[in-house]
């Protein structure tokens, strides 16, 4: 009886277990579902005020440039050549040595037989003696003949006799006139020969400083074919920079220019565009590729520190003022007015903002000149201008106080 009565009990105590369980289970679920109502109906907290990011009114300069890409080269070289042929005898340079205009530098000795010189002088010495003597027979001859036509005249010579004098006169003439003939081509060979030897002699054209050397002693060179040094002026540089087909079409003579070169961080030097080239530059434009025509400017290198082939950015100066008014780029909107002027966002010191109209002048890369509209200090919204409007109207100023727009 005893057993009958704790199974019930057990019976019982799992029944209302089962219930606490669910009632548990219950209590949970309610207490879940009344959180997510509670969080969906509870009014959401206000917005984070929008940032608004600004940049201070500027003055300093301004400049609109191209930029391109270029290399340093020669401006003025010669290249210095054998103007006779013979074999090298003396090399009296080096590469780097500065050389004055007509300093002798290399020696060549002339493919000319040897003792000719003494042969023509011989020759000459020859010609004119026997010029002397043919001479003699020449006035001779010539008396002769006087002679024979004043007996002629008086009916008192042959005519034979007559016509052999005159036959000697002439013929003693022809004779001083071809020993002349051949005084004048010994002298002028020997002018030649000269002229040779003086040429055996290469001298320095300019002045300047090697800096090719192609000669050496006992090589054999030709006449106007053999290079046998160059030249150059190292005082003045060309750059030499290519320029797209979209951008040389700005580009005038004479206006300023200036480039860096990796060989000296932080310095720059300056010139004058001198020349445009009209055809483009080779291998440019040639199967879908741009088209990059070739501008020249000139530099000054008293100190030697350009190097021919040194690589070089260049920049040439579309528009340049010293003491602009500048903002940031990024505070125009993409269109202008009608009129031309823009209206941009200026934040007061309250941060308060409000339209202002400008018009601007000079558009660099990141910058702009402003010519009327602001003053320097002022600070400009960077974006859209509505929307930023809108968010000072409300009174969210979201100024840091950074400079230049953060």
């Amino acid at each position: 009886m005893n057993q009958v009565h704790t199974a019930a009990e057990q019976a019982i105590v799992r029944r209302y277990r089962v219930l606490a369980i669910g009632a548990g289970v219950l209590l949970v679920l309610t207490v879940a579902l009344a959180a997510v109502l509670f969080l969906k109906t509870r009014p959401k907290p206000p917005a984070p005020a929008a940032k608004i990011e600004t940049a201070a009114v500027l003055r300093g300069a301004i400049e609109k440039t191209v930029l391109a890409q270029g290399k340093l080269q020669l401006q003025k070289y010669v290249d210095v050549a054998a103007q006779i042929s013979g074999q090298i005898s003396n090399v009296d340079v080096a590469i780097g040595d500065s050389v004055k205009a007509g300093r002798n530098l290399v020696e060549i000795a002339p493919a000319v037989q040897p003792g000719r010189a003494e042969n023509n002088k011989a020759t000459l010495a020859r010609l004119k003696a026997e010029l002397a003597g043919q001479q003699a027979q020449a006035e001779f001859a010539q008396l002769q003949f006087q002679r024979q036509t004043q007996l002629k005249e008086a009916n008192a010579t042959r005519e034979d006799s007559y016509e052999s004098s005159r036959m000697a006169m002439f013929s003693a003439s022809a004779k001083v006139d071809a020993i002349n003939a051949q005084i004048q081509q010994t002298e002028a060979t020997m002018r030649d020969d000269e002229a040779m030897r003086s040429l055996s002699r290469v001298s320095a054209p300019i002045t300047g400083t090697v800096v090719a050397l192609s000669a050496r002693e006992g090589q054999i060179v030709n006449a106007n074919r053999d290079v046998l040094l160059r030249i150059a002026d190292l005082g003045r540089m060309t750059v030499q920079a290519l320029v797209s087909e979209e951008d040389v079409t700005r580009l005038d003579p004479g206006m300023i220019a200036y480039f860096t070169t990796p060989g000296f961080p932080g310095k720059r030097w300056t010139g004058k565009l001198r020349q445009i080239a009209p055809l483009p530059a080779e291998g440019s434009g040639q199967q879908g590729k741009r088209t990059y025509y070739t501008v020249l400017f000139d530099v000054a290198n008293n100190s030697r520190e350009l190097m021919s082939g040194m690589s070089a950015d260049i920049w040439f100066v579309l528009q340049h003022s010293d003491d602009a008014l500048q903002i940031p780029a990024a505070a125009l909107p993409p269109r202008a007015d009608a009129d031309g002027s823009y209206r941009i966002g200026v934040m007061a010191a309250d941060g308060k903002v409000s339209q202002r109209k400008v018009n601007v002048g000079i558009r660099a890369s990141d910058s702009v000149q402003v010519l009327s509209g602001l003053k320097e200090g002022e600070r400009v919204v960077l974006g859209p201008l509505p929307a930023l409007a809108k968010a000072g109207k409300d009174g969210n100023d979201g100024s840091s106080g950074g400079d230049g727009g953060k």
